[in-house]
C-alpha cells in the first residue's frame, strides 16, 4: 500500500500494466517516461503528439464510463485539476487513483513527480528528470521585474499567491505582482490590471490563448511578454526546456 500526495493509501500489490492520466502534464509525463503504460488520457492530452491512447473525454468532465472500459490498474488525477466526485466515482468501481497535488514550487512539483513515477508506477528515475532538477536548483537570481501573469480573459484571472508558475517566474527573476494576494488565482477588473504598479505583463498561450492580437491590446502602454504556456505551468518533461525557452520570451516583449 503507498499513499499518494493528499495521503490516500493507493492499494497497488504490483506496477501496473494499464494506466489513464487525467492530467495533460501528467499524461507527456508518464507517456515520455514509459512509452506503451498509458492507454487511456484526456482530449486535452496533445503532448506527445503522437500519444497512442483511448480518449476519455477532458480533465473536469471525463467519461468515467469510458475510463473503466479500459480497465486500468491505475488512474492519474491532480487536486486542482479533476473534480473530487469523479475520483470518488473511480475508487467506488475498485480502480485505484493516485492523485497529485497543486505544487506551489518548482522543487515540489518535481519531487511529486519522482514519487509518482517510483512509487506508484515503479519506475526508474528518467534522465528528463535528473536534467530538471538540476536546471531549476540554481540560486535564485536577483529580481529584475515585477509582473502580473495573466491566465485567462473574460473575465480575467492573474497568478496570485503560491502557484506554480509564479514560481517558475521568480526563479527567472521576475517577481509576481500578486503574489500576497488572498487568492491563488485573483480575479481583478481590466482597469485595476491596467494600473497595477508592475513593469510586465506575462501573457502565456494556454489556458487563455493570448497572443499578439490577443492580450497586449487590453494593456496600451504597458510592456507585455508572450510566453510557451506548457513551458510556464506544465510540469514534467517541459521543465527541463522551460528556462531556454522562457528567458528570452520574457525579454522580448511588445509595447514600449
Amino acid at each position: 500500500m503507498r499513499a499518494d500526495d493528499l495521503g490516500v493509501d493507493v492499494p497497488l500489490s504490483r506496477p501496473p500494466g494499464r494506466v489513464v492520466s487525467l492530467v495533460p502534464s501528467v499524461t507527456e509525463t508518464v507517456a515520455l517516461s514509459a512509452p506503451g503504460l498509458l492507454v487511456g488520457a484526456t482530449d486535452y492530452c496533445v503532448h506527445p503528439a503522437d500519444l497512442d491512447a483511448r480518449r476519455v473525454g477532458g480533465s473536469k468532465f471525463p467519461d468515467v464510463d469510458a475510463v473503466l472500459a479500459l480497465e486500468p490498474d491505475l488512474v492519474l488525477a491532480n487536486v486542482e485539476e479533476n473534480r473530487e466526485q469523479d475520483v470518488v466515482a473511480l475508487r467506488a468501481a475498485g480502480i485505484p487513483v493516485w492523485t497529485t497535488a497543486a505544487a506551489d514550487t518548482v522543487p515540489a512539483a518535481l519531487a511529486s513527480l519522482r514519487r509518482m513515477l517510483v512509487d506508484a508506477l515503479g519506475l526508474g528515475e528518467p534522465e528528463w528528470l535528473r536534467a530538471a532538477e538540476a536546471e531549476w536548483s540554481r540560486p535564485l537570481p536577483p529580481v529584475r521585474a515585477t509582473a502580473v501573469t495573466c491566465v485567462w480573459r473574460r473575465p480575467w484571472v492573474v497568478l496570485g499567491r503560491d502557484t506554480f508558475a509564479g514560481d517558475v517566474l521568480r526563479r527567472l527573476g521576475v517577481a509576481n505582482a500578486y503574489a500576497t494576494d488572498a487568492e491563488r488565482y485573483p480575479r481583478p477588473t481590466v482597469d485595476e490590471l491596467r494600473t497595477t504598479a508592475a513593469d510586465l505583463m506575462v501573457l502565456p498561450d494556454e489556458p487563455y490563448p493570448f497572443s499578439r492580437t490577443d492580450g497586449p491590446d487590453a494593456f496600451p502602454g504597458r510592456r507585455c511578454a508572450l510566453v510557451d504556456g506548457r513551458h510556464l505551468t506544465w510540469w514534467g518533461p517541459s521543465l527541463a526546456r522551460a528556462r531556454e525557452v522562457l528567458a528570452p520570451a520574457l525579454r522580448d516583449t511588445v509595447g514600449p
